[in-house]
């Protein structure tokens, strides 16, 4: 086993000591993925990938609040049946699959500060020639969270992008939303705004979906009741929960 995860400007100046050897550095966190071989979308592969999350729990850390974890998540496909269901009881319309984007977003607590981003992040949306379609507030369960965690929970709300002008092809959206999304986080990054370290883009895509938080294995289910809906459908699901050996969890 090589030393390839350790960084170049750091591994030079490890150095064999007792029971330590560089070779033996690598990655803590615990990853784990479940697919349908023929593609086929269904909410048991959601299933599953939580419970391998749940079997993983060895791989995950907490700090010393033992109910609040380093991080914990779930990348799947974009379940369109669900999204388009949420969307219509946010009375949010979405066109067809692939023609939209979707991806969670948190945001500051306060109502003042939350909205001055959500206007942003809306009026960059347009600047980039795409469609903001509306928001949705993800429903969670606070009392599933660690104390610690509850202390800084954001509010969390999913944004919908319909595909705009410019090239049909889904690289082309995809970049734009890369460019969305580095648009808006260096505006709040610099916006001074007092719960600016709150805002966060798990994810923003029209191909893939992100749930995460500062949560235990066990917990991000309990959360997020988005993960228990049957049309919540995915033929892959990638699971990974954080074991933070070298920066602390936010």
């Amino acid at each position: 086993m090589g030393n390839h995860n350790v960084p170049q400007h750091l591994s030079g100046n490890m150095k064999s000591q007792g029971l330590y050897d560089p070779r033996f550095e690598h990655d803590a966190c615990g990853v784990g993925m479940i697919c349908h071989i023929k593609g086929e979308k269904s909410h048991r592969i959601i299933a599953d990938g939580l419970q391998i999350l749940v079997n993983l729990t060895h791989r995950g850390a907490c700090g010393c609040d033992e109910t609040t974890g380093d991080g914990a998540g779930i990348l799947m496909q974009m379940p369109h049946a669900f999204l388009e269901k949420a969307g219509a009881q946010a009375s949010i319309r979405l066109p067809d699959k692939n023609e939209y984007a979707s991806g969670l977003v948190f945001l500051p607590p306060d109502p003042k500060q939350r909205n001055i981003c959500m206007d942003r992040f809306e009026a960059v949306v347009g600047e980039e020639k795409q469609q903001f379609l509306g928001w949705r507030r993800v429903p969670v369960a606070s009392e599933a969270l660690g104390d610690l965690a509850r202390q800084l929970e954001p509010a969390i709300y999913q944004i919908f992008i319909g595909r705009g002008t410019g090239p049909g092809d889904p690289a082309h959206f995809e970049r734009r939303l890369f460019v969305i999304r580095k648009v808006i986080e260096r505006f709040v990054r610099e916006s001074g705004l007092p719960e600016a370290p709150y805002f966060h883009i798990p994810s923003l895509s029209s191909q893939t979906l992100v749930y995460k938080g500062m949560l235990l294995a066990d917990q991000i289910a309990a959360f997020y009741s988005d993960l228990a809906d049957p049309d919540m459908a995915s033929a892959l699901a990638l699971v990974h929960q954080r074991y933070s050996t070298n920066t602390f969890p936010t």
